[in-house]
């Protein structure tokens, strides 16, 4: 139990989910960039984003 909570506490968890929660922000601010496909491609690195902060989370759980 003791080593699970160490791991649940380990300082890479945290950074891993602020780098994805930044990453989901600079695919919000694409959303009102003007270039050609740029909804897309928020859309894309918002997806992205999402699923790496949740899997993150989901680690953490465990």
């Amino acid at each position: 139990m003791a080593s699970s909570i160490k791991e649940a506490n380990s300082e890479s968890h945290y950074i891993f989910i602020v780098l994805t929660v930044a990453l989901g922000l600079v695919g919000c601010f694409l959303r009102f960039a003007e270039f050609p496909h740029a909804t897309l491609i928020s859309n894309i690195i918002l997806l992205i984003a999402s699923i790496l902060c949740l899997r993150a989370v989901f680690r953490i759980l465990e």
